[in-house]
């Protein structure tokens, strides 16, 4: 494991930290010693990973927020900057599945989506960005993308993989404005986990369609897949690198399906 020994004693602030590759993330920043808040959508799930860090030895917060909601990102970064705290690591992980095609999905599938794996990168970067730079000292964004998003997806996973796309557009937008301010870029491409991703509309707003409750045998492909825990190595390795891409491939086709697209895109110059 690669210590961030610089950043121990501060804070990290994890979206979408209730469970899977959130809660892995925030209970390993805190096992490095760093505090955490745990912002996510359902303050239940928040409490319970802000009470397992604080039985790790830190300190720990809980920050209630619909990341799609602009306005009540904001909010939570009002409160938390009004109580004196300002995160020395930011990790935009909160995201949702979408087991729907473009062609397919309804409207509010698809702005549901775009508005949380897409927009909801923006809002959470303008909304707790500022504080961080004023507090200055060594910074860290992290923002979790999918390998879906780096390879040319087929099936019913489109919507989900064009809108991971979004994710690490937005990302990599976000790495070419932080650079100059010393504040150091992760991008994690995880591969499939097991994490309830697939049931994510049980905490879906009611302007994109309200609660739905997939039925339990749809996660069994999830249930079945690798511990989320896996990426917290891997991703704390590059954080002490000072930032970069992570690729945490989780089946043998993720490696020849990227290099099948690199060689597409190569191919696609005139000269």
């Amino acid at each position: 494991m690669a210590h961030l020994t610089e950043y121990r004693g501060r804070w990290a602030l994890i979206t979408g930290a209730g469970d899977g590759i959130g809660r892995s993330l925030a209970l390993g920043f805190a096992r490095e010693g760093l505090n955490v808040i745990a912002l996510d959508i359902r303050a239940e799930a928040a409490q319970i990973v802000a009470s397992e860090a604080r039985a790790l030895g830190v300190q720990a917060r809980v920050l209630t927020a619909d990341v799609s909601d602009r306005e009540a990102v904001m909010r939570s970064a009002h409160d938390l900057q009004s109580s004196g705290i300002a995160p020395a690591i930011l990790w935009v992980n909160a995201g949702v599945g979408a087991g729907t095609s473009i062609l397919e999905g309804s409207q509010r599938a698809i702005e549901w989506t775009m508005a949380v794996n897409v927009f909801g990168v923006a809002w959470t970067a303008q909304a707790f960005m500022p504080g961080m730079l004023s507090a200055g000292g060594p910074l860290h964004l992290g923002v979790t993308a999918s390998s879906a998003s780096i390879v040319d997806v087929q099936g019913p996973f489109t919507l989900y993989a064009a809108t991971k796309q979004g994710t690490a557009a937005f990302a990599e937008a976000l790495a070419a404005e932080l650079k100059p301010k010393g504040v150091g870029v992760t991008i994690l491409y995880p591969g499939l986990l097991n994490t309830n991703i697939w049931n994510a509309a049980r905490a879906r707003p009611d302007r994109f369609g309200g609660i739905t409750l997939m039925p339990d045998a749809v996660g069994e492909r999830w249930r079945q897949a690798q511990s989320p825990d896996i990426v917290v190595e891997p991703t704390f390795r590059q954080i002490a690198q000072g930032g970069g891409r992570v690729v945490v491939a989780t089946d043998d086709q993720t490696r020849p399906l990227f290099e099948a697209r690199m060689r597409s895109i190569g191919e696609a110059f005139s000269s």
